[in-house]
């Protein structure tokens, strides 16, 4: 429900490839239909997103934005396995210069301290010197028909300035409501 309509905006805008492991789930985008009922049929038959199901297909991109779910269980602890099976696949593709932004909600310090380390082990760069990372975390509440995507400020980071204003200036371009860059990436 974050992913989709985040792919959707930035497809009025860039190339962009919607990747999901999910085969069901891209056969059935292709056809029209949301299970999250987030987007109605119409936009998705009328976007400019190429829609996969295969990894490779994300093999020549230079933003990786990465909107996986991480559920708590019974003691409300996050199960961060879909960040980390995200990080290793995204780190298998990871060029010099790419960016890989992160939206999905963990605690402060888990981008840099979990994620970051991944990616650098899977693509054999370093963080900050080859490759960057940013966050904005996801703020659409499911099923909420009238706050959605662009109708909600985006918070954002990087892991340095440049790289900040970069993810800035990206989500500034889908995000009507505007943006509020902040400091770091655990501020964000």
């Amino acid at each position: 429900y974050v992913g989709l309509p985040l792919a959707i905006e930035f497809s009025n805008y860039f190339n962009t490839v919607g990747y999901d492991k999910n085969i069901k789930r891209i056969k059935e985008l292709k056809k029209g239909f949301d299970r999250t009922r987030e987007l109605e049929k119409n936009i998705l038959l009328k976007s400019n997103l190429e829609y996969a199901e295969d990894s490779d297909s994300i093999s020549n991109c230079d933003v990786y934005i990465i909107t996986v779910p991480t559920p708590i269980d019974k003691i409300n602890k996050p199960n961060l396995e879909p960040l980390r099976a995200a990080s290793q696949l995204i780190g298998s593709y990871l060029k010099k210069e790419n960016v890989v932004i992160y939206e999905s909600t963990v605690y402060p310090g888990a981008t840099e301290q979990f994620c970051v380390p991944i990616l650098e082990k899977s693509s054999g760069l370093n963080y900050n010197k080859d490759f960057f990372c940013g966050y904005s975390p996801e703020r659409i509440n499911p099923g909420d028909k009238d706050h959605t995507l662009k109708k909600i400020v985006k918070v954002t980071s990087g892991s340095n300035d440049k790289i900040s204003h970069f993810v800035d200036k990206l989500y500034k371009k889908i995000i009507p409501a505007g943006t509020h860059r902040v400091s770091s990436i655990a501020v964000a």
